[in-house]
């Protein structure tokens, strides 16, 4: 018995030194492949120019570059839920024809979900919903639906907020759009 052990030791120790062995060539393989991919795409020099300039530039110079671009270009901030969030994107040249047609005529779009009450025999479910609709935990949606009233999802377009609004007073909570 003590001879199979001992085999079965030698054998382990030579598949480990063979598959580190294996594993450092196919890293090495892999590497040579990404850069041989980067040096073999063609580089527009004016464009090199450019990346080299911004890789040395502050964090503060980069801030101020980026708000220049933004202003320069018309682009507009994104609101804190990043591109999910925002909705589909109109052309900048019809928002501005649309500002100067009718700035004060202009509706709103974008609508904050607040969660005022609750029926007491609906806490479950609307937990549950409320769980689903923010990702949050169990306990976490619990002390949140607790805590009511609060906001419960901020810069929702129309149609999902009338979606959302309806699933929470079917199942018994009182919501407000803002």
């Amino acid at each position: 018995m003590s001879v199979s052990r001992y085999a079965a030791q030698c054998c382990a120790r030579q598949l480990r030194a063979t598959s580190s062995v294996r594993s450092a060539s196919l890293l090495q393989q892999r590497i040579t492949r990404r850069n041989n991919s980067t040096e073999a795409a063609a580089v527009n020099p004016k464009i090199s120019q450019i990346v080299d300039q911004i890789s040395q530039l502050t964090l503060l110079e980069t801030a101020d570059l980026v708000a220049s671009l933004k202003s320069r270009l018309n682009i507009p901030d994104l609101p804190v839920g990043g591109f999910a969030a925002a909705g589909p994107a109109a052309p900048a040249a019809a928002a501005e024809a649309e500002e100067d047609a009718a700035p004060a005529a202009a509706e709103k779009t974008l609508f904050n979900i607040k969660l005022v009450a609750f029926a007491d025999g609906s806490k479950p479910k609307i937990i549950k919903e409320v769980k689903n609709l923010l990702g949050l935990s169990l306990v976490e949606s619990k002390k949140f639906v607790e805590s009511a009233p609060k906001v419960l999802k901020e810069s929702v377009p129309k149609e999902d907020a009338e979606k959302i609004m309806a699933t929470l007073k079917e199942l018994g909570a009182t919501v407000e759009l803002e």
